[in-house]
C-alpha cells in the first residue's frame, strides 16, 4: 500500500543479507530518493532500467571494508495513515548532524539540510543514519 516504505524496506532485507543491487518499480518520488541516497554516500550508483510500464530502479548498495552497510538506520516516519509535518524552526540535526532526514517540501524532495537552507518546512519521509 505504500510504496515509500516498500522500497526502504528491499533496502534494507537487501543489506540484511549483503546483497550487492537491489530493484525497486520506478516512481519519481522513488527515484528522487534515490539521488539523495546517492548524494548522501548511502549507495553507490542508480540505474534506470526497462521502458514505459516496466520502468524499475536498480541500486547498487554500499559498504565500508569490514563489510558493514552504510546505511545503519532506515525508517519511514509520515505514513499514509499518520502523515508527518515539520516547520522550518521545528528542524534538528538527525543523529548530531550524521544523519539526514527526507522531506518532501514544495520545492520537491530535500534533506534536512537543503531544507533549511531553502527555508521550508514539510512532511517528514524518513529518517537514515
Amino acid at each position: 500500500m505504500d510504496p515509500i516504505a516498500d522500497m526502504l524496506t528491499k533496502i534494507r532485507n537487501a543489506q540484511a543479507v549483503k546483497k550487492e543491487t537491489v530493484v525497486i518499480p520506478y516512481s519519481k518520488v522513488k527515484m528522487e530518493i534515490a539521488k539523495l541516497f546517492l548524494r548522501a554516500d548511502y549507495i553507490k550508483e542508480i540505474n534506470r532500467r526497462g521502458k514505459k510500464n516496466k520502468k524499475s530502479i536498480e541500486l547498487t548498495l554500499s559498504y565500508d571494508e569490514d563489510g558493514k552497510p552504510a546505511i545503519s538506520h532506515l525508517s519511514r516516519i509520515s505514513k499514509p495513515s499518520r502523515r508527518v509535518y515539520i516547520p522550518l524552526k521545528g528542524m534538528k540535526p538527525v543523529r548530531q548532524g550524521y544523519g539526514i532526514m527526507i522531506l518532501s517540501t514544495s520545492k520537491g524532495i530535500l534533506t534536512d539540510k537543503e531544507a533549511i537552507k531553502k527555508k521550508l518546512g514539510g512532511e517528514i519521509l524518513a529518517e537514515v543514519w
